[in-house]
């Protein structure tokens, strides 16, 4: 017998998902392309103290991935967000849906 006090997640918006998931993405893109900038400024640095010439490519890339990061994060949060909703839906109308307390 259902626990009265649990309701049933049936479906889940679809854009309202994805859009969700594009912003959570965004914010691990960035995160990650700070991580990435880091490392490829300090081996830049290391690079041009041993004489190398390739002090720049490490600035050009941090900037890259930090701009790039959390833009590729957002389209790939979007798509899989879309995704994993139309899938839950399938699988929710086959199966029953999450239960949750809400208050």
């Amino acid at each position: 017998m259902p626990d009265p006090k649990m309701s049933v997640l049936k479906s889940i918006g679809v854009m309202s998902y994805a859009k969700i998931m594009a912003f959570i993405y965004a914010i691990i893109g960035f995160i990650y392309g700070l991580f990435v900038a880091l490392i490829l400024l300090v081996v830049g640095s290391v690079a041009s103290l041993g004489g190398a010439a390739g002090g720049g490519i490490g600035i050009i890339g941090a900037i890259a991935f930090i701009i790039l990061g959390p833009i590729l994060g957002a389209i790939a949060g979007f798509i899989l967000g879309a995704i994993s909703a139309v899938i839950y839906n399938f699988a929710a109308s086959k199966l029953g849906g999450i239960e949750i307390e809400l208050k």
